[in-house]
């Protein structure tokens, strides 16, 4: 099993919980977001953005080669433990 098949079967294990998604935009801005992960597909994750003043709801989407990458820094909240758990 290759990285991309890893990194798609722990985050198919974490659909529906809340996670903190950091985003590294180049020029050395990196956004970071909270939301939950709705969806994993075949090359690709789906988060809804919570409510953010500015923007409203949304919904983003990223491959698993932006988290492979590190493009993408995804860490899962977990509400039934303390602990936090990323994904990289």
């Amino acid at each position: 099993m290759n990285q991309m098949e890893q990194i798609r079967k722990e985050l198919t294990r974490h659909i529906g919980k809340r996670v903190i998604l950091k985003a590294d935009k180049g020029r050395k801005k990196i956004v970071t977001r909270r939301g939950r992960l709705v969806e994993v597909y075949p090359s690709l994750f789906v988060v809804d953005i919570e409510h953010e003043v500015s923007e409203g709801n949304r919904t983003i989407s990223y491959t698993f080669s932006d988290v492979l990458t590190s493009t993408v820094k995804l860490t899962i909240i977990d509400d039934d433990q303390v602990e936090n758990k990323k994904i990289s």
